[in-house]
């Protein structure tokens, strides 16, 4: 979305709040293990567990959980049998919202997410609710300090991006979802830094709060629906402020 940086430094500041490295581990186990029970053990043959290898490197995740993830995925260890659930609904303010959840109790984590919208303003709806508003992308983040956009755009564009928006210091890519890593590795080997990439659900209009105790409520479903352990991500069309983040 245009304005990623700001819903970065929202998911970034929510996880130096959180500070909570068993709980990503614990996300990124469960990706891993989904990742090669769908599609196998080869980063090398599975675009969707290199992206998840790629991030759990990124967030200092020690090997051997690594490994094990995996293996619980391709059968070699015994390991719980995950199902991917998406739910969607509406925030304060007509807000939409996608929530990804991993779970092994599909009862269990329907209550959670149910009770985290209704105590906080919010609805959970039906399938296809609100996934119409978004676009399932890769998303690509580089520093963009000292590079010249229309350099960057060009590289961009010819490693495969559809879309490139500069903002607060860095460079948001857009790819079709199944080139993202393969975007992200072009750019790299073309000599630039890529923090972040990943598949995302990316909105096609968002809106905008400009009312503090309007977004002190969205911020709290948010909140409620990320520290939920059964929840993986959590994706919405909400705009926020730079000064209303500060004054959050």
């Amino acid at each position: 979305m245009a304005g990623h940086s700001k819903w970065s430094n929202i998911k970034h500041r929510k996880g130096a709040q959180d500070a909570k490295r068993a709980k990503v581990f614990t996300r990124l186990g469960k990706e891993l293990t989904i990742a090669a029970k769908e599609a196998g053990g080869d980063p090398g043959f599975n675009p969707r567990l290199r992206l998840a290898v790629e991030k759990a490197k990124a967030a200092n995740m020690p090997k051997d959980n690594l490994e094990r993830a995996i293996k619980k995925g391709t059968g070699e260890l015994e390991g719980v049998d995950y199902m991917e659930i998406r739910y969607e609904g509406y925030g304060p303010e007509g807000t939409a919202f996608i929530v990804e959840v991993v779970t092994d109790n599909k009862n269990r984590s329907a209550s959670e997410v149910r009770a985290a919208f209704s105590k906080r303003g919010g609805n959970l709806g039906t399938d296809g609710a609100v996934a119409w508003m978004f676009q399932k992308k890769g998303e690509i983040l580089v520093p963009s300090e000292g590079i010249d956009l229309d350099e960057f755009m060009m590289a961009a564009l010819e490693a495969g991006a559809d879309d490139v928006i500069e903002e607060a210091g860095e460079f948001t890519v857009y790819t079709e979802y199944t080139e993202c890593n393969n975007v992200a590795e072009e750019l790299k080997k073309a000599g630039y830094t890529v923090t972040e990439a990943e598949v995302a659900m990316i909105p096609d209009n968002k809106v905008v709060i400009t009312d503090l105790e309007i977004a002190k409520k969205v911020m709290a479903l948010y909140e409620a629906l990320d520290d939920l352990d059964d929840v993986n991500d959590v994706y919405s069309n909400f705009d926020i402020s730079d000064e209303l983040l500060e004054q959050l």
